[in-house]
């Protein structure tokens, strides 16, 4: 796979009809699409309306098992890693973007973006940069990545800001809850409203309040109309 064709598995709307809306789940460090597409099946009823596609990272990560995938490569040794991560694996994840509204026929306010881990720092880098800006962004068990970019990068942007909702264990052993903090703190300063969520004696995943939470947010979310609509 190159950055050029990322792909993963789909689920067409619930309802059988056409999609109003489109949910793409970007899934963590060494998994693939694989992974969080199940999310799908647990909130079509709250989105019968909605397409899913979980897209496979563009990078194989090497030593994980069972086809695990990365949006880019960690060492853990060097504190500006994550920044250039999102950096250079952004244009891909954008392509995709625009090639699956475009399939479906909605326009760009019509996304949510959806992230868990590393796919989390995909979402927030991407989705609050994009213009038009996406309906939703959750984030799940992440952080933003280069927090001190943001003010300056979205600075006097028109169009306004996607609703973000971050969720994340406060026994996580990966990604410290800390660094949901880290993020909101960024994302007040640049001016963007947050709500978070912590989910009590969760580690490193998402338990079924953070499910439920997710769920909602979405529902409210995408339960405007298209700006085409209105």
């Amino acid at each position: 796979m190159t950055q050029a064709d990322l792909d993963g598995p789909r689920l067409a709307p619930a309802s059988g009809g056409e999609a109003q809306s489109l949910v793409v789940l970007l899934h963590g460090f060494g998994a693939n699409g694989d992974d969080l597409i199940p999310l799908a099946q647990e909130w079509r009823g709250l989105l019968p309306d909605a397409a899913f596609v979980s897209p496979h990272a563009p990078e194989p990560c090497e030593g994980a098992p069972m086809g695990g995938r990365q949006w880019f490569r960690l060492t853990f040794r060097d504190p500006t890693e994550y920044w250039r991560g999102v950096t250079a694996a952004a244009p891909a994840l954008e392509r995709f973007l625009d090639r699956e509204l475009a399939r479906l026929g909605l326009g760009a306010d019509r996304l949510a973006l959806v992230g868990f881990s590393q796919g989390t720092m995909m979402a927030l880098h991407v989705g609050l940069r994009r213009i038009p800006p996406p309906a939703a962004i959750l984030g799940y068990s992440g952080m933003i990545a280069g927090p001190e970019h943001l003010a300056e990068d979205v600075k006097g942007r028109a169009g306004g800001f996607p609703p973000v909702l971050l969720v994340h264990g406060d026994r996580d052993e990966v990604i410290p809850v800390e660094a949901m903090h880290i993020t909101r703190e960024a994302l007040a300063r640049a001016g963007i409203g947050v709500e978070w969520h912590e989910s009590p004696g969760m580690g490193h995943g998402i338990d079924g309040e953070g499910l439920r939470l997710g769920g909602a947010f979405l529902a409210r979310a995408l339960s405007r109309r298209p700006a085409s609509e209105r």
